[in-house]
C-alpha cells in the first residue's frame, strides 16, 4: 500500500492513507514469547481485577504456574501502559513539565451527548507484539466517536483522533482523560483548548473516574481481540473499526435503556445541534 518509490513521500502517502507514519515503520516489537504470554494474562487480571497490582498479580501468576517475581511483573504493566486502580497518596511523579488538571465531573449530571468526552488508551495484544488503541467516546451515550491504532504511547496519535472526533461531532463541554503522558503533553492540552474545552483529568489510578471506559476496553478485548491473533497493525486497525461501527450500530446497552450508543446520541443532543 506504501511505495518507498512513489513520487509522494511516505508522510504523505500514510496521511492519504489514513494511517500514522511511524505504522509504515512497524515492525513487531521484540517480545519473547513468553513474556507475550505473561503480558496477555496480566491483560485479562487487570481487566477483571483492575485493584491489582504488581505483587497481587504475581502471586496469581504464580499460582497459575507462570515463574515471575513482582519486578518483572512491574516491568510488563509499565510497557503496557496500565497500572492498578485505586485512590493512592498524592506521591506519584508526575511527567516533567506536564501539568495536571483537576477532575471536573464530581457531582455533575452528565445527560446530554457532546456534554462530556473521555479519552482512554489500552494494550491491544497481536500474534507477535502489541499495539495500544486510544478512544474518544461520548460519555453520555457511550457512542465511540473515534478510534485509533497506534505503535507508540505519543501524544500525536490522542491529538489526532480527537481531531477526527472535532471534525466529524463537534466539540464538547469538556474532556476528560486519566493522566498519561500522553494526555498531560502540552501538544494535547493545547489541542483541546483551542477549542474553547474544559480539560478534565481522573485521580491518578482513581477506577470510579474512568470505570464505563474500562468496561467499554473489556467489550473490545473479549468480543473482538482476544478472538483473534492479529498479524500486522493493518489488520488490528480493520478489525477493531469494524467492532467499533457495530458497538455503535447493535450493541444496546442497558444502562441506555436498550439503546444502542448511536441511538442514545441522537436523542440526547441538544436541539440546535440535532437541527444542524
Amino acid at each position: 500500500m506504501i511505495d518507498s518509490h512513489h513520487a509522494l513521500s511516505i508522510r504523505r502517502q500514510a496521511q492519504l492513507a489514513g494511517i500514522s507514519r511511524g505504522s509504515v515503520y512497524y515492525v513487531p516489537k521484540s517480545v519473547g514469547a513468553a513474556d507475550l504470554a505473561l503480558m496477555r494474562r496480566i491483560d485479562e487480571l487487570h481487566l477483571e481485577h483492575p485493584f491489582m497490582g504488581a505483587r497481587m498479580l504475581r502471586d496469581q501468576l504464580n499460582r497459575e504456574r507462570f515463574d515471575v517475581g513482582r519486578k518483572h511483573v512491574g516491568t510488563l504493566m509499565q510497557r503496557m501502559g496500565i497500572e492498578a486502580l485505586y485512590r493512592k497518596p498524592g506521591t506519584s511523579k508526575k511527567h516533567p513539565g506536564h501539568e495536571v488538571y483537576p477532575y471536573l465531573l464530581r457531582r455533575l449530571a452528565i445527560n446530554r451527548a457532546n456534554q462530556v468526552w473521555a479519552l482512554d488508551t489500552t494494550y491491544i495484544p497481536m500474534a507477535k507484539g502489541f499495539v495500544y488503541l486510544t478512544a474518544v467516546v461520548d460519555w453520555a451515550s457511550r457512542k465511540v466517536l473515534a478510534s485509533t491504532v497506534a505503535v507508540t504511547l505519543e501524544a500525536c496519535h490522542a491529538v489526532d483522533v480527537l481531531q477526527e472526533a472535532f471534525n466529524r461531532h463537534g466539540q464538547p463541554e469538556i474532556v476528560n482523560t486519566d493522566q498519561g503522558s500522553q494526555f498531560t503533553a502540552h501538544e494535547f492540552v493545547q489541542a483541546v483548548k483551542d477549542r474553547g474545552c474544559y480539560l478534565s483529568m481522573d485521580g491518578r489510578g482513581a477506577w470510579r473516574d474512568n470505570v464505563f471506559v474500562e468496561r467499554l476496553w473489556k467489550s473490545v478485548k473479549y468480543e473482538r481481540v482476544y478472538l483473534h491473533a492479529y498479524d500486522s497493525v493493518i489488520e488490528a486497525r480493520q478489525s477493531i473499526v469494524q467492532y467499533m461501527d457495530w458497538y455503535n450500530q447493535s450493541r444496546p446497552h442497558s444502562s441506555l435503556g436498550k439503546k444502542t450508543p448511536d441511538e442514545a446520541y441522537a436523542v440526547m443532543l441538544p436541539t440546535v445541534e440535532r437541527a444542524a
